[in-house]
Order: structure tokens, then C-alpha cells, then sequence
């Protein structure tokens, strides 16, 4: 009995330190031209963290998103506001494939803004189904991207469904992203004012 005991602490020391290690791991990152955030969450999947600032008098919240990535790799995040998972996502997508159709390199990066109205997007730069008061940008950095954005939060929900993604660049076009293991897991329901 005791060591069944001493087994359950052990494993509620590990998670408690495991969840102190992830708080750091978002809540020690630094940000381009002094952008701060209030609030940080290490997402589950894909090395991925989300930084944010919500604002209650205006329902926006100003968001920083960071994954790791290749330089001849792509990464997106977005809000879902059809439902849960990727088709109906209005969504970021930040790359560096440059003017002459090749990525990676000292390309400048790009954020490319687009509905995923299927499981084969068009991948069209457009309008998405929420406001987004500022243009986004984006950076490549220490092998990660990191998209600013300023989103008015649909509905005026701070709820929101969340997707994120990483994927190659070929051809000096976005690819398709793995379609198996972590790729398929990065949604969550995320709360801004928590």
C-alpha cells in the first residue's frame, strides 16, 4: 500500500514539474519590435506555443503564434468558425517562398490569409470569416516562425475553436502537411481569457 502510495506522488510530482517546465517554456520567449503578451499556452502538438492579449472593451485579442519549423517549411494557426478541426478554418499560413518561386534561404517571409474550405485548399490570400483590424506579419527566427496577428474574436466568443499546422514547402509552393501522428491532433478549444 505504501509504495502504491509513493508511486501516485511521484506521478503527481512529475506531472505539477512537467506543467511548470511548459509555463516556462512559452512564458521566457521574446518577441520583435518589444511585443509583449499577458498570456502564454505550450500547445500539444507540434513544439507549438500561443502568446496573447485579449482585449474585453473591443473582443480582439493581439496573438503571437511560434512553431518550429524549417526555413523551407511553412506553419499556420487559425480559428475554426464553422466547428471543430481544419476545413472551415480561417487560418495564417507564414513561409518564405520568395518572388522567384523558390523557399527557404534569406527570403523574406510572407503570411498568406485564407479560408481552408477543403481538405485540398485553394490556398488563395483572401478575406477571412473574422476581422482582423491590422495586417498580419510574420518572422523566421532561431528556427521557428512566429505570426502576429490582431483578431477580432468571432461572435465575440473568447472561446474559440483553434487549429495550428506545419507542413513542407515544394516546388516554391506550400505542400501538403503530414497526414498521420501530430499533424492530426493540433486543434484545441481555446479560452483567451484563461
Amino acid at each position: 500500500m505504501a509504495r502504491l502510495g509513493h508511486s501516485a506522488w511521484l506521478l503527481a510530482a512529475a506531472v505539477l514539474l512537467s506543467a511548470a517546465a511548459a509555463q516556462l517554456d512559452c512564458g521566457n520567449a521574446t518577441f520583435q519590435a518589444g511585443r509583449t503578451y499577458r498570456r502564454c499556452d505550450t500547445l500539444p502538438v507540434l513544439g507549438a506555443t500561443l502568446h496573447w492579449t485579449y482585449h474585453p472593451g473591443n473582443g480582439t485579442a493581439d496573438v503571437a503564434f511560434r512553431a518550429p519549423q524549417s526555413g523551407g517549411g511553412w506553419v499556420a494557426w487559425g480559428i475554426n468558425t464553422q466547428g471543430a478541426g481544419m476545413v472551415g478554418s480561417s487560418v495564417f499560413i507564414a513561409s518564405q517562398i520568395n518572388a522567384t518561386g523558390g523557399g527557404g534561404g534569406a527570403a523574406a517571409v510572407s503570411v498568406v490569409t485564407t479560408v481552408l474550405e477543403s481538405f485540398s485548399p485553394s490556398l488563395r490570400n483572401g478575406t477571412l470569416r473574422f476581422d482582423v483590424p491590422a495586417p498580419p506579419a510574420a518572422e523566421y527566427s532561431a528556427g521557428a516562425y512566429t505570426i502576429y496577428a490582431t483578431v477580432a474574436l468571432p461572435g465575440n466568443s473568447t472561446t474559440q475553436n483553434m487549429v495550428w499546422q506545419a507542413g513542407p514547402v515544394r516546388g516554391g509552393a506550400i505542400a501538403m502537411h503530414p497526414t498521420s501522428g501530430a499533424n492530426l491532433r493540433s486543434t484545441k478549444k481555446q479560452d483567451f481569457t484563461s
